[in-house]
């Protein structure tokens, strides 16, 4: 996360700090977006021989990752 907020001090330095926040606060939503998918890929990956596939797309949102979870 570090190396991505330097790179992004880097690129964007020169431009205001009210536009500069719309830039940095969309790195945690991508962090957990990253986090997420990192999990539900290796459970996939565990139910492989159950006839999951980590590779399509529909197995991902059928575990709701772009959108809300369901409620336990």
């Amino acid at each position: 996360m570090r190396r991505i907020i330097t790179m992004a001090d880097a690129r964007y330095s020169s431009m205001d700090a009210a536009e500069y926040k719309h830039v940095v606060l969309g790195l945690p939503f991508l962090k957990y977006i990253s986090g997420a998918f990192e999990e539900i890929h290796a459970r996939l990956e565990a139910e492989r021989a159950q006839g999951a596939d980590p590779k399509d797309p529909d197995e991902y949102r059928a575990k709701c990752l772009l959108g809300a979870p369901e409620e336990h």
